[in-house]
């Protein structure tokens, strides 16, 4: 083998190598990256992300829990909005708490 095939063996891996990262950052721009999460080092944690939706190709919806209290979030490329604030989960209510009753089947 002479340097002739070395040169062009190494020519194509470069140029597989690109196409593979212009495929990456096409998708990614195209929101088929891999969603946000966050790492559980720990059991105590104060901030978590619950959810996160695409919107479309550049923003995403976040939904992040703070202790016992959420956050929605929109997320872009060069911005981030404040969405609502300050969201409480409300009790599942119970059969017991229910005044109607339940309904009898005729």
């Amino acid at each position: 083998m002479d340097y002739g095939t070395y040169l062009q063996a190494a020519m194509a891996l470069v140029f597989v190598v690109g196409l593979i990262g212009l495929v990456s950052v096409l998708a990614r721009r195209a929101g088929l990256g891999f969603p946000m999460t966050a790492n559980r080092a720990g059991n105590a944690r104060h901030l978590e992300v619950v959810e996160v939706i695409p919107v479309d190709g550049r923003r995403r919806l976040v939904l992040i829990r703070r202790d016992e209290t959420f956050h929605l979030l929109l997320l872009g490329a060069n911005s981030e909005t404040v969405v609502e604030t300050g969201i409480t989960l409300l009790p599942k209510p119970s059969v017991l708490q229910n005044p109607i009753g339940p309904r009898n089947a005729p």
